[in-house]
């Protein structure tokens, strides 16, 4: 939507200007306009990643990719809420309060083994993904042992 409105910012000037409608006190000005920008390119999180797309195509989620994605977002939110030359304070508060939410929601997974279960099974993650993002010895040794239980009382 933020790439659609910034298409028609200066259809929505000229709108403005028009003394009739008076419209002229929503106005975006330019410091706004370049505030819509950054909001835009951090909503983008990289080039080939729309969060919004990504969790609405068909498929998707599921959850094996769900906390990856979760991690992905995280961290550019992150990155962004300490980018002080390249974003606004407006934008790098709103980052580190998206970023407080997000992990709110990313702490109740803990509450489910199922998360961890699909990660360790999902072949391309296994107990790498656990390495790869630096969970302490204990948790990956919990992680293993999580899922060889769940084989032992269902399978076994």
């Amino acid at each position: 939507i933020l790439t659609w409105l910034m298409g028609y910012d200066l259809g929505i000037g000229f709108s403005c200007c028009n003394q009739e409608n008076n419209l002229r006190k929503y106005e975006l000005s330019n410091g706004e306009w370049e505030i819509v920008r950054q909001l835009r390119e951090v909503l983008k999180v990289r080039p080939t990643f729309d969060a919004t797309l990504f969790f609405l195509r068909a498929g998707t989620p599921n959850l094996a990719t769900v906390i990856p994605a979760i991690d992905h977002i995280d961290q550019v939110l992150i990155t962004a809420s300490i980018s002080h030359r390249k974003y606004d304070n407006t934008i790098r508060v709103a980052c580190k309060l998206a970023s407080r939410l997000l992990n709110k929601y990313y702490s109740l997974t803990n509450s489910s083994n199922t998360y961890c279960i699909a990660l360790i099974l999902h072949p391309r993650h296994k107990l790498t993904y656990f390495k790869k993002l630096r969970w302490t010895e204990a948790w990956q040794r919990t992680a293993r042992e999580l899922i060889i239980e769940e084989y032992k009382n269902s399978y076994a």
